[in-house]
């Protein structure tokens, strides 16, 4: 582990130790390598991924990471881990093996494959530690290059608590803002889009951000001269160096096997990144790989007899112990004895967390086990029970899911006998007891979730029924936001000098300042990162994306990140981050797509909230600042400029999340939508009533969560008719719809007619008005399609149009 320590010369005797101290961690990092291949090949673990080849860079690059760094990384940096104190022998196999314990496998209980590394953040109750006080690594996912749009947003956190005053809480945080942002990424990785986003985005903001490439010419089998131009990623990357005329980044390339010129080389890239406050690359190359990619296949198919022979002669561990003897650090005797002490540590490491992982579900498997034996005796089905039990008795190494299995199978087998209730009981209390271990924290736990929050009504001036552009709710809530939260900052593709595409901003960076309220570059993925990295790091940030069908650039983030980090880090994790963004009905294919199906589907984990109007938008910001999870709000792209009557409590009025809204009562048939086309629902409805159809509206306000309180099965029992409004394409938020109503409601219990959908076309909306009206429902779709669902209970009454 590395040691903070003093700025003082060190004596020989200092530098032996320190330098022994990293090959016995290298040499400790290897040997689980080695060892946990062979676990995997022996069938104890499903799959493997480690840091082998990479031990000594990544020693070299601890020693220079401080408390309150963040690291933002990928699956090989397991000596780092190690290095920096946040990862034991036994906590690696723990993670090799899935131990579903928080407390034996911190990275992620059993959560991911092993090599995703993370620290805790969060107190059992949710709130946060003071993480200048400890070394923190953000969650790893495995999506290539993931890991890259997050560090931006985790640097540049440091670049607001340094500029930014009065935030609340900041030392817990920061430092002045003294934090490094350190990233790793393999070189073949750097080809993916969300690099080089990464990369230029950086540059432009002029973060401490510190990344490091590994290169050891592969990405799997595919060597770099398919990967990246020149075969050399600092090549290409020249023309990002900083000179005298211009910021860029400082770009060094130093050789992975170099052990004292990896020092130096790190001492100068964090001394420029934390003093300077600038971008850093450190392209490490010369970095060996010697077990190959994964435990999927050996690299022996793809490498020839000479890259083979190279990358055992230039190995780093091997280079460094030839180092250590050649200048008298340590004699061959002395090494051997540091490797066979760590082989032996390791082995007993692996034995440790082994038996702290099987051991549970041994004693599972013999309760069980005792329980089918006395159930058998009593059973007309004795032989076929017995036959289950010797199977599971006979099971080395059990899993939950075969205990579980036999369980369940055994169950069937006593259908009306005197067992079966007990058996049945075990069951539900083995599943109660497990499943959470697989399927809690997909969103906060804390007080401070999204229905800790109250509902807290707009209050207007009675006397003065003023009215207002609904843009100008958005402007003046913003502006309470930003006042009453230092913290709360946002961000987006016209965000700042003009406040934003339709003045939702106006004026607000002319008050807050250019760090609060700013323009960023056309690069959704990386605004998304900017959020999260800063969220992770107790700031409150609003990432803009400007439309909705531009999202779809930061899906992956959104999706594979940001939606799972709660879930992936079991709660020690959060990263409140609000995502604001505008669409449905406007002009043409990439401004009023409503792709919900596809965002609902991918972002479990993320709140999705689509308000009606501008009030409801405002008040949904309002709650979101008051909670710790992140959440999606979708503005209407055409309501801006239409009039809404002006609240008095800017910035103290709640719209409750996962609460659905009846905006007009009806006994025929219910009506449900949300968004923009709510107001032609409401039109639709007026022109019905004139026929005697009487309709009930209800606003979802919001698709995840889904009405709490089940109010829609309520209004369905009244109306006993049920038709879902959508600009999704068929089979989209429509059918997600309906699925929550009919089958998590039982509302089919309550229907007399076929429940319904009318959405979209299947194809984008059209260009201009037509192609607004011909691609997605209008009133006279709306009117048409209630007429007659009528027409089919009362034909006489409401005879056919067509």
């Amino acid at each position: 582990m590395i040691k903070e320590k003093a700025n003082t010369t060190l004596t020989f005797e200092d530098f032996k130790t320190e330098v022994l101290n990293d090959y016995k961690t290298a040499m400790i990092s290897r040997e689980c390598s080695l060892l946990g291949r062979r676990e995997v090949l022996t069938g104890k673990a499903k799959f493997g991924i480690f840091g082998d080849g990479k031990e000594v860079p990544q020693l070299a690059m601890a020693k220079f990471f401080k408390n309150g760094d963040f690291r933002s990384g990928y699956y090989r940096d397991q000596t780092f881990m190690m290095a920096i104190g946040e990862l034991t022998v036994e906590q690696f196999f723990a993670g090799l093996y899935g131990n579903t314990s928080i407390e034996k496998e911190p990275m992620s209980g059993g959560r991911q494959m092993g090599g995703h590394f993370s620290t805790h953040s969060l107190n059992e109750d949710g709130s946060w530690k003071n993480l200048t006080k400890q070394k923190n690594s953000s969650a790893d996912i495995s999506p290539t290059a993931g890991q890259m749009p997050r560090l931006l947003g985790l640097a540049q956190a440091s670049k607001i608590y340094r500029k930014v005053s009065g935030i609340k809480n900041k030392a817990n945080f920061s430092i002045d803002g003294n934090e490094i942002a350190w990233g790793t990424i393999g070189n073949a990785s750097t080809s993916e889009g969300l690099f080089f986003e990464t990369i230029n985005a950086a540059g432009v903001l002029q973060v401490p951000m510190l990344i490091s490439v590994w290169d050891d010419e592969y990405g799997i089998s595919v060597h770099a001269k398919h990967q990246t131009t020149k075969e050399n990623i600092s090549e290409i990357l020249k023309g990002y160096q900083r000179d005298t005329n211009a910021d860029g980044y400082e770009v060094l390339r130093v050789k992975g096997w170099d052990y004292t010129d990896l020092i130096a080389t790190y001492e100068k890239a964090s001394a420029v990144a934390r003093e300077k406050h600038v971008p850093v690359l450190v392209h490490v190359n010369e970095l060996t790989q010697p077990q190959g990619h994964s435990t999927s296949g050996s690299h022996e198919r793809y490498k020839d007899a000479n890259r083979l022979a190279w990358e055992k002669e230039f190995d780093c561990i091997r280079q460094m112990r030839l180092w250590m003897i050649a200048i008298n650090i340590a004699s061959v005797e002395e090494l051997n004895e540091i490797d066979t002490n760590a082989k032996k540590q390791v082995l007993e490491g692996k034995k440790a967390a082994w038996a702290a992982f099987i051991n549970p579900i041994v004693e599972e498997q013999k309760e069980l086990v005792s329980l089918l034996e006395e159930l058998a005796a009593n059973s007309t089905k004795q032989e076929a029970i017995l036959k289950l039990v010797a199977q599971l008795k006979t099971t080395k190494d059990p899993l939950k899911k075969e205990i579980l299995i036999a369980a369940r199978k055994t169950l069937r087998l006593l259908i009306n006998e005197g067992g079966q209730a007990k058996l049945s009981q075990w069951i539900t209390d083995y599943t109660v007891k497990t499943q959470p271990n697989f399927s809690s924290h997909l969103h906060s736990n804390s007080d401070l979730n999204v229905f800790s929050v109250a509902e807290v009504l707009p209050t207007y001036n009675e006397s003065n029924k003023e009215e207002a552009d609904g843009r100008m709710i958005l402007r003046d809530n913003f502006d309470a936001i930003f006042t009453k939260y230092p913290e709360a900052l946002i961000f987006g593709e016209d965000a700042g000098t003009i406040g934003d595409v339709n003045q939702g901003l106006e004026g607000m960076q002319e008050k807050y300042g250019e760090l609060r309220v700013a323009d960023v570059g056309i690069r959704e993925a990386t605004i998304l990162g900017q959020g999260i990295g800063m969220a992770m790091r107790g700031l409150r940030p609003i990432a803009e994306i400007q439309y909705l069908d531009y999202l779809l650039y930061a899906i992956q983030i959104m999706s594979d990140d940001l939606a799972t980090l709660q879930y992936r880090t079991v709660g020690k994790q959060k990263a409140p981050l609000i995502i604001r963004t505008r669409g449905h009905r406007l002009e043409g294919i990439w401004h009023s797509g409503s792709p919900m199906g596809m965002i609902i589907n991918a972002v479990r984990g993320i709140h999705v909230l689509v308000p009606r109007n501008m009030t409801k938008a405002a008040g949904f910001y309002n709650t979101l600042l008051e909670c710790d999870e992140p959440a999606l709000v979708i503005e209407c792209l055409n309501g801006y400029r239409l009039k809404e009557q002006t609240p008095t409590n800017y910035g103290a009025f709640k719209t409750p999340i996962g609460v659905v809204e009846t905006i007009k009562e009806g006994v025929d048939i219910t009506l449900v939508s949300y968004g923009s086309t709510l107001r032609l629902v409401e039109q639709a409805a007026r022109e019905l009533l004139e026929i005697g159809i009487d309709c009930e509206i209800i606003d979802l306000q919001s698709l995840l969560p889904f009405d709490v309180n089940k109010d829609l099965v309520e209004s369905i029992k009244k109306t006993n008719r049920l038709l879902v409004i959508d600009e999704d394409v068929p089979g989209g938020a429509s059918a997600y719809i309906m699925q929550q109503i009919i089958e998590q409601q039982d509302g089919y219990n309550f229907l007399d007619s076929k429940p319904q959908t009318l959405t979209a076309k299947a194809h984008r909306p059209s260009y201009g008005t037509d192609g607004d009206y011909f691609s997605k429902p209008s009133t006279e779709d709306i009117y048409e399609k209630v007429y007659a669902m009528m027409s089919e209970v009362n034909p006489a009454k409401f005879p056919n149009l067509y």
